[in-house]
């Protein structure tokens, strides 16, 4: 059993004296397809080695309780209020968004450890979410997986208040070892895409996250909704920028709303050809990709930042990094970087040394690897 959930089983015993089930759900990086998912494209995350792990058994007096070893703290409430709580930004709040949607009988006790570090857009609230709801009573049957993805999705837009897509959620249900995973965000479909053996994928953390992503997050929503507004006015068969072209672009009058769409629109093509490129094995394409996203990223979504910025244009000028971009939302978190793995000890010594001469902090680094999906843990006791 992975350390993780041994050391979750432990202190889930000392704290509530019994032995619990234990769930686990990836956190993920996207390799590319950048807020496409809210505009119903195509996006290639993979879930990766870094994860959530929820312990949970019943209790007989009725109560919700929440314990994180993360945090060190935790919350109760009574079952039958779950429905009536409101957000209260709080950690908690991912928690009860997809409690108060699963059917309740009788009290229950999590307890949950993550190795998934926050804030870093690796997609932390997603795999606490997922876990959650397997510790909290989802079924994880291949009948049920599609409706775990959308339900923790719900918990994330509906009562934690983010208009966030499925990406997250739904690679953390359906990761596969060794392959990304190509998802059609309005059919919810998707297929496995092999991942060149060859190659190393290392996330950097900016260790910043600015104030202004969420709200901006929002904006991108609003003004992607105003490019299909005025496209649709000539062409009604576009019903999200999923449906346009480069050609539609002088359709948009507002100059912002354009810039948006054109990201989107060359980064649903963007997926398409890395698909192709990583079945192939021809890392320099996936790596000219890389780059050509993060540039689009910068000037046409602008949700980069001078540290996300500064990382990139470090790494492509290391030997044997084929290309780097930002992942997640933006104005901090995390980039993604492919490169030869014999090249990745120099590069996490150069870059370390570069990112804290110029600002001052020590970047994380993250080896990450292609991983399955969300699981419930074998039974484990611990002697």
């Amino acid at each position: 059993m992975a350390r993780p959930a041994q050391f979750l089983i432990d202190a889930f015993e000392q704290r509530f004296q019994t032995t619990p089930d234990v769930f686990r759900a990836p956190g993920r990086v996207n390799l590319i397809g950048e807020h496409t998912d809210y505009n119903l494209g195509f996006v290639l995350p993979i879930a990766i080695d870094l994860a959530c792990y929820t312990a949970s058994a019943p209790n007989r007096d009725g109560m919700f309780r929440v314990y994180s070893l993360n945090f060190a703290e935790g919350r109760e409430w009574p079952m039958d209020c779950l429905d009536s709580l409101q957000p209260s930004r709080h950690w908690t709040d991912y928690v009860v968004g997809v409690a108060r949607q699963i059917p309740r009988t009788r009290g229950v006790d999590l307890m949950i450890h993550s190795t998934v570090p926050v804030g870093s857009g690796l997609s932390s609230s997603a795999s606490l979410e997922v876990s959650t709801a397997l510790a909290a009573g989802w079924q994880l049957e291949a009948e049920n997986k599609l409706e775990l993805a959308r339900l923790c999705q719900r918990a994330e837009n509906d009562f934690v208040g983010l208009p966030s897509g499925i990406m997250d959620q739904y690679v953390s249900v359906f990761g596969e070892r060794n392959h990304a995973v190509k998802i059609d965000c309005r059919s919810l479909g998707h297929e496995y895409v092999p991942l060149p053996s060859n190659a190393a994928i290392v996330a950097v953390n900016s260790m910043v996250k600015h104030e202004l992503g969420q709200s901006a997050y929002r904006d991108r929503v609003s003004e992607c909704a105003r490019a299909v507004e005025a496209i649709h006015k000539a062409d009604p068969g576009v019903t999200s920028l999923r449906d346009a072209s480069i050609e539609d672009l002088p359709l948009v009058d507002d100059p912002v709303a354009r810039k948006r769409a054109r990201h989107i629109i060359t980064e649903n093509q963007r997926v398409t050809e890395f698909v192709d490129a990583s079945r192939g094995g021809d890392l320099k394409e996936m790596g000219r990709l890389f780059v050509a996203s993060h540039r689009s990223l910068q000037t046409d979504y602008e949700v980069s930042c001078e540290e996300l910025d500064f990382l990139v244009e470090s790494a492509l000028a290391i030997e044997g990094v084929y290309g780097a971009r930002m992942t997640g939302g933006g104005f901090g978190g995390c980039t993604v970087n492919l490169l030869d793995p014999a090249a990745v000890d120099v590069f996490e010594s150069v870059m370390h040394h570069a990112y804290r001469e110029r600002f001052g902090k020590d970047p994380a680094f993250y080896r990450v690897e292609a991983a399955e999906g969300a699981t419930k843990l074998p039974l484990f006791r611990s002697v």
